[in-house]
């Protein structure tokens, strides 16, 4: 029995591979898929998506919105699809940018602070931020 992971974006497959488990965070909260999980299809929240396998470092990908859908592929098997409007591995991410990001994110919610646009550019630069920052761990 195998997890097979795809992590897409408009422009490419970020990832790709086998792992034991799948973390994503979905508008309902946190959920992990594992080999066997039931079919489903859930709508994604800005937010890291951890990927575990066996003998290799957690992977952490930055995740702005999308859908994850859970499929089975026979024999036991199961396939993750997360479909993202952006994914970035640690290594696509410029971290001066990303800080330099919440900082102008910072200054617009200090004098608007209901101004959706500059709360979605935060949370954004700081799932760049927690991504980048846990892979130099």
């Amino acid at each position: 029995m195998t997890l097979q992971v795809e992590l897409v974006s408009p422009e490419a497959i970020v990832w790709s591979g086998e792992a034991n488990m799948v973390i994503a965070r979905t508008l309902e909260g946190d959920a992990a898929f594992m080999e066997g999980h039931i079919p489903m299809i859930g709508a994604l929240a800005t937010g890291v998506v951890r990927v575990v396998a066996d003998g290799e470092p957690e992977r952490q990908i930055a995740v702005h919105s999308g859908f994850v859908e859970v499929t089975p592929t026979g024999e036991g098997n199961t396939k993750v699809a997360v479909l993202s409007d952006m994914a970035e591995l640690a290594e696509d991410i410029d971290l001066k940018r990303a800080q330099e990001a919440k900082g102008r994110a910072e200054d617009v919610l200090r004098t608007s602070e209901d101004d959706e646009q500059a709360k979605g550019a935060l949370r954004r630069a700081e799932v760049r931020i927690a991504v980048a920052e846990a892979a130099k761990r």
